[in-house]
């Protein structure tokens, strides 16, 4: 490759100085068999490592679920972490996720299919139900298995607690109960609402008036965003409940509606006992 000088012309360019310039050797193209052939070598690689990727991923599917529930509760115990500090927060979101089980758990002897469950930062978590049970007994069913598994799940730092009088695990009980006997609000969404789908709708606005009162009393983003699902929830379910298909859904029988009340109101009073036992004045950021 050659390079000249050529001699500044410009008046206002500094005296001696020339800007090299170069002239590009002329190169000669490939034939046009060898440009497509290469297109085609490319081409192939990419559809060989896709379809490989694409077969690893067929085979990681059933895992997606287990690693989507687990990167949503990394989430979670960081930003609770923020507040409460890293043991507590762990502590409350094995919490969320024993009383999720037990909706997981029923939902499958219901024949119900159902996502994850998945976290959401100072929300709480959810399982996402793909389908209505087959009726308003069911749904009770799915609805208090979150509630009582959570309140066993609560026996266990309480237990711990008992043992060694670390006042960690006596929050961590008392959240537990809170949690579970806040989650029997006779409104919807929560359990408490879908437990007295089996018993009364009528219920559905008593528990709405209680919300409301509870939210005025102590506002916080919480209370009013599942104030306005409630309250969306209650309305449909309340403008169809003299459709014939509702009717026949809340058609329950007199066995299953007095198992329902009788374990909705003793869990309810067994929570407040345990929320009673183990209240602890203290700042759990110091926790």
């Amino acid at each position: 490759m050659e390079s000249s000088r050529v001699p500044v012309t410009d008046p206002q360019s500094p005296a001696g100085y020339y800007p090299p310039t170069y002239a590009p050797e002329p190169a000669g193209k490939p034939p046009v068999w060898k440009r497509a052939g290469g297109l085609i070598v490319a081409a192939g690689l990419l559809l060989f490592k896709f379809a490989a990727q694409l077969k690893g991923l067929l085979l990681l599917l059933p895992k997606l679920k287990i690693l989507a529930t687990s990167a949503s509760m990394l989430v979670s115990i960081g930003a609770y972490t923020l507040i409460w500090g890293w043991r507590f927060a762990v502590g409350f979101v094995v919490l969320l996720l024993v009383h999720e089980m037990g909706h997981v758990f029923q939902l499958r002897r219901e024949g119900i299919k159902a996502s994850a469950p998945m976290f959401i930062p100072f929300v709480g978590a959810l399982v996402a139900m793909k389908e209505m049970p087959k009726d308003a007994a069911a749904e009770a069913r799915v609805g208090l298995a979150g509630p009582v598994l959570g309140s066993l799940g609560a026996l266990v730092p309480l237990g711990i607690y008992a043992l060694t009088g670390n006042e960690l695990f006596q929050a961590l009980a008392f959240v537990g109960f809170f949690l579970n006997l806040f989650n029997l609000l006779p409104v919807l969404p929560l359990d408490g609402g879908r437990a007295m789908a089996a018993l009364s709708p009528a219920m559905w606005l008593v528990g709405y008036g209680l919300l409301i009162a509870v939210t005025f009393v102590a506002p916080n983003p919480i209370m009013i965003l599942i104030l306005l699902l409630g309250g969306f929830e209650t309305y449909r379910r309340w403008k169809a409940r003299k459709d014939p298909a509702a009717q026949e859904y809340h058609r329950v029988s007199r066995a299953p509606r007095f198992r329902v009340a009788g374990v909705y109101i003793g869990l309810a009073v067994l929570l407040a006992v345990g929320m009673d036992a183990t209240f602890l004045e203290r700042d759990f950021g110091d926790v």
